[in-house]
């Protein structure tokens, strides 16, 4: 190889490794250390979320719904109708919350974001971060609280919303997996990329789905991050036969758990439905595709070569107990319950837990 050509390699090598690695420094508090000076500002309002957002650091409820504001704000942004499809990852759901959270998609976030706004007062984040950093912060906190998430990323810098989104941008449980699909593709998603965001209901519960089934959750360890979600979602039914409670619930086989319809059609896709397989009793495959998902929902509508990488903030989130390392069948469940839908593969061999067959316990809000 010419001289030349290993004078370039060498200089691309360390031009990549010098991209790569980031030289932290000192915060002025001389406890943290950030990569860029901007980002120490964030640790006291990082502490003051914790504290008073999430009791301490706990995956529960705020945690949440935290999560869901992530992606409600950011969701509406339409590549097709460009500048008037909304500004994404803005915090306009925020800024102009009597707007945004009069949509139907919207509800039960009023809480949340009532929550948040004084919490962004009381932490002297207002002048330090915008509505739509100070949402992405709080879910990227939130989900370090959650054993077995991956650490988010978070970069500094959206500048403040100057309009609503418009309504309907926000996928429905309702919609066809053809609608569901169509608009994740028109804000820049994949399929693969859905089904990864949906692992963010291996943590959920419902809020206004079923107003009998306040805080039930979507998989029976909302505790965890981790794939318990995608093994019972693909239960069959049990004595219900299928028979639509309310408009977009459909009956899961474990009672107390909540199943929406758009994650029961979107399991059983052929478009999906191996990628949804494969999250099952892969905790790694499963949280790595997660993050990567987020972290480009958490910027869309964003320019990105005007904010700056503060991920160091983010606490490192708990590894999973050993046993909940992999996944399992519920008590009375096995393999003969699944309705088995990737047709690529194998469904997985998973042990059953032992014990009677007992309710799942609403998330306490």
């Amino acid at each position: 190889m010419p001289l030349g050509s290993l004078v370039v390699i060498s200089a691309l090598v360390c031009a990549t490794s010098a991209a790569l690695t980031r030289r932290a420094v000192p915060c002025p508090d001389g406890v943290h250390s950030a990569t860029h000076p901007a980002c120490c500002a964030l640790y006291p309002i990082v502490d003051h979320i914790q504290q008073n957002l999430f009791d301490g650091g706990e995956c529960d409820d705020e945690v949440h719904e935290s999560l869901r504001l992530t992606f409600h704000d950011a969701i509406g942004f339409s590549l097709s109708q460009g500048p008037s499809g909304g500004g994404g990852a803005d915090g306009s759901i925020m800024s102009f919350s009597d707007t945004e959270l009069q949509f139907s998609a919207n509800g039960g976030l009023d809480d949340i974001v009532k929550m948040q706004e004084q919490c962004l007062s009381e932490c002297g984040g207002n002048g330090v971060v915008s509505p739509g950093d100070f949402i992405q912060l709080a879910g990227a906190v939130g989900v370090s609280n959650c054993p077995g998430a991956p650490r988010l990323k978070f970069l500094l810098g959206r500048p403040n919303a100057t309009a609503p989104a418009p309504d309907k941008l926000v996928p429905a449980p309702t919609d066809s997996t053809d609608v569901i699909f169509a608009r994740f593709a028109d804000a820049g998603f994949n399929t693969d990329e859905v089904v990864a965001l949906l692992a963010s209901h291996s943590i959920a519960s419902s809020k206004v789905l079923n107003p009998s089934m306040v805080g039930a959750p979507f998989d029976t360890t909302p505790e965890l991050f981790d794939t318990q979600f995608f093994v019972e979602e693909l239960l069959r039914p049990r004595g219900f036969h299928g028979t639509e409670l309310q408009s977009g619930q459909t009956d899961s086989p474990i009672e107390g758990e909540m199943r929406i319809m758009s994650d029961s059609l979107i399991a059983r896709d052929s478009r999906t439905s191996c990628t949804w397989q494969s999250f099952i009793n892969n905790q790694a495959r499963m949280a790595d595709a997660f993050g990567q998902a987020m972290a480009k929902l958490a910027v869309l509508g964003q320019d990105t070569s005007k904010m700056i990488d503060c991920s160091e903030v983010i606490p490192q989130p708990k590894s999973l107990p050993v046993e909940h390392s992999q996944s399992v069948f519920p008590p009375g469940f096995s393999n003969a319950d699944v309705e088995q839908a990737c047709s690529a593969t194998p469904f997985p061999k998973l042990s059953t837990l032992p014990g009677p067959v007992t309710p799942v316990p609403p998330v306490p809000s």
